[in-house]
């Protein structure tokens, strides 16, 4: 395989390692949007439940109000052990989404690294390459003015 054919294959790696980062770049927002939205809807769950007040103590809001019913406490009771319950869930599934998110940052680190030492290596064939080529011109050019001296010396 020629050094050209070897920057080439090392070029095409390098795109593709690109690509791969670019893509689980791509994955990781997704997921972040995802976070984003448990943490909105814990904090959501969390403020209607709280917003719901005391369960015996509730009053209608009006002047001279009274306490709620025994049954209407007990509803208010369930509603807030409900989204309570729900809130709990979702900070369960928040916590397991934002572990699977820490692996696949992982997985981004490892690929950004793999891309950027294939792009370290293809930089070092490029510029052994170039090296390479300047010094074959330069034995090119250093020929030819060898041969034109020795032609002006002969004529």
């Amino acid at each position: 395989m020629s050094k050209a054919d070897t920057i080439r294959s090392l070029g095409t790696l390098v795109r593709l390692r690109g690509t791969e980062v670019e893509r689980l770049q791509a994955d990781l927002a997704k997921q972040e949007a995802v976070r984003a939205r448990y943490a909105s809807s814990v904090a959501t769950l969390v403020a209607l439940a709280e917003g719901s007040g005391p369960s015996g103590a509730q009053t209608t809001g009006q002047a001279g109000a009274r306490p709620l019913s025994p049954a209407l406490a007990l509803n208010c009771g369930d509603y807030k052990q409900a989204v309570f319950a729900l809130a709990d869930t979702h900070r369960t599934d928040l916590h397991l989404h934002e572990a699977n998110m820490a692996v696949s940052q992982r997985k981004l680190e490892q690929a950004w690294t793999r891309r950027e030492l294939l792009g370290k290596v293809l930089e070092r064939h490029e510029d052994a390459f170039a090296r390479e080529q300047e010094r074959g011109q330069r034995k090119r050019e250093d020929d030819v003015a060898t041969q034109s001296w020795l032609a002006g010396r002969a004529g």
